[in-house]
């Protein structure tokens, strides 16, 4: 298990209020996954008023409805509804909004004629998905890492105050950056994990540390990786639920 390090923001909200949120909106009939698919949607609206230049309603959209990413988890674990296909389906909707919302970056800049920012609209995508993936592989392969130093909560928060300021030109490029070195960050923290694994397996006698090497099956086809709950059967010596209880990302 890697080390915890300072973190920008919480992993998740406290327990108790948590619970309260979970039990409330459960009440209401509402699922896990129909949160996980209203916040999508949300930031699907949010991408489309990027693209409409309505950068103001567009950040508030997709800081509120981003905020149901801690919702879902809250009311699977108060109804006792967490599955391994809710927590992958979390883990994918929260990649396809943040692509949305980005990919709505790109096409705002480029339609603006501003290429460079564009460019980092773009790598800031591929960052946040390499963010995630790193961690999905090395949770696979057996050297899980929720560290981070720009996870998914800060780069949703990142982005969201660049849309309300109207300053994506400055905070687009910071989020490339950043998501890009979590990026590196992650690969370092699982290499070094995976590597102690080797070594503890060969002063077993055990060989190599393999499971499910180059299979590409441990993590829900491993780019979909990242939230909470993305590695629901890549560990099969990982409790259930355990996995299960972390659904709310970290990505």
């Amino acid at each position: 298990m890697s080390p915890r390090r300072p973190r920008l923001l919480p992993e998740r909200i406290p327990a108790r209020a948590s619970d309260a949120i979970g039990r409330r909106v459960g009440a209401l009939g509402l699922t896990p996954n129909m949160i996980t698919l209203a916040g999508v949607g949300g930031s699907a609206t949010a991408a489309w008023l990027i693209v409409e230049e309505r950068l103001l309603i567009a950040g508030a959209v997709f800081l509120a409805f981003s905020a149901l990413d801690f919702v879902d988890g809250a009311v699977a674990r108060a109804t006792d509804r967490a599955t391994p296909f809710g927590a992958v389906l979390d883990a994918v909707m929260d990649r396809v909004g943040e692509a949305l919302v980005l990919g709505a970056c790109v096409w705002y800049f480029a339609e603006r004629g501003e290429t460079v920012q564009a460019g980092f609209a773009y790598a800031a995508l591929f960052g946040g998905i390499a963010v995630s993936y790193a961690r999905a592989r090395g949770e696979a392969q057996g050297a899980p890492t929720r560290e981070g130093l720009f996870r998914r909560q800060e780069r949703v928060v990142l982005l969201g105050v660049g849309l309300l300021a109207n300053g994506l030109t400055i905070t687009v490029p910071i989020l490339a950056v950043l998501a890009n070195a979590t990026a590196l960050q992650r690969w370092i923290i699982v290499g070094r994990g995976l590597r102690a694994l080797d070594r503890a397996d060969a002063q077993g006698g055990g060989g190599p540390h393999s499971p499910g090497s180059n299979s590409g099956s441990g993590s829900g086809g491993g780019d979909g990786a990242g939230g909470g709950g993305e590695a629901a059967g890549a560990d099969a010596d990982a409790a259930p639920r355990a996995r299960l209880s972390s659904i709310s990302e970290n990505r």
